[in-house]
């Protein structure tokens, strides 16, 4: 299979933690670490891990730290199309406490690809088997198109209102107010949406309530579940996998994540 992931990348600095820094007061960490993160990247390293051949579309900065990031994606298994930005690569500060949940603090706007940049070759997506559309403008949405199967997050939602592109899957998660999706938000409103509740499972609709898989290890951290569990999904509609065998397989990839550091997540068998 070959998976395509348009989205933007953050390098991300992690802090393991006994507990979160409260107003005024200080925390030490006893670990540190780090990664190229942000969605588009946990979701192309993710489908790295399954499938033939994992393409990144984005954007990327001009300082060293866009080159490193750049250089330890494509380490990953990662084809890397990128155009490069005058901007400082963003960056991001994770938290991680002693249960394993993280805070995120960003710092700068995301670098998102732009769909009529002659850099990046868009053309590859006619070859590919499914797409997952993290960030972009709304010509990237329109270019992500292209593939057979379209999976959204739905923390874009006003790119994918001003799109009027038709996605086979909309993905969100129940818990995070800048993922929360209403019936009638999207027209043409998407063939599957898929709402998420970490340990509770989710609901899907059409399909009903379904299950969280157990995580198949020790607990590390939260970072990138929901990424993993959409990438899960992108991998499992471009197989033709369908209603509950597509949303456990994406379920097994969000729990994996949680056995894994940082954006590394532990192996799930396609």
């Amino acid at each position: 299979m070959r998976v395509a992931v348009v989205g933007h990348v953050e390098w991300v600095e992690f802090a393991r933690v006994e507990t979160m820094p409260r107003s005024g007061g200080i925390v030490h960490a006893w670990e540190w670490w780090a990664q190229a993160g942000g969605g588009g990247a946990v979701a192309a390293l993710q489908l790295a891990r399954l499938a033939d051949e994992a393409i990144l579309f984005t954007a990327l900065g001009r300082d060293e730290l866009g080159r490193t990031a750049e250089k330890e994606l494509r380490e990953g298994g990662v084809h890397v199309h990128a155009s490069r930005s005058s901007d400082s690569q963003r960056r991001a500060i994770c938290h991680v406490d002693e249960h394993g949940e993280r805070t995120i603090t960003v710092l700068g706007d995301k670098l998102r690809p732009r769909g009529d940049d002659g850099e990046l070759p868009w053309e590859e997506l006619d070859r590919v088997d499914a797409a997952y559309f993290v960030s972009g403008d709304t010509a990237a949405l329109r270019q992500a198109r292209r593939a057979p199967v379209l999976v959204a997050t739905a923390r874009e939602l006003g790119t994918l209102k001003r799109s009027g592109v038709e996605l086979d899957a909309l993905v969100g998660s129940g818990e995070d107010e800048g993922e929360r999706f209403q019936s009638g938000d999207l027209d043409p409103p998407p063939r599957l949406v898929v709402t998420t509740s970490g340990a509770l499972g989710g609901w899907a609709q059409p399909g009903g309530p379904f299950q969280a898989a157990p995580p198949p290890g020790p607990v590390e951290d939260a970072y990138g579940c929901g990424d993993c569990f959409a990438a899960g999904l992108t991998f499992a509609l471009g197989r033709r996998l369908a209603g509950a065998d597509a949303l456990g397989f994406a379920a097994r990839c969000g729990a994996a994540a949680l056995t894994g550091r940082g954006v590394h997540a532990a192996h799930v068998e396609p």
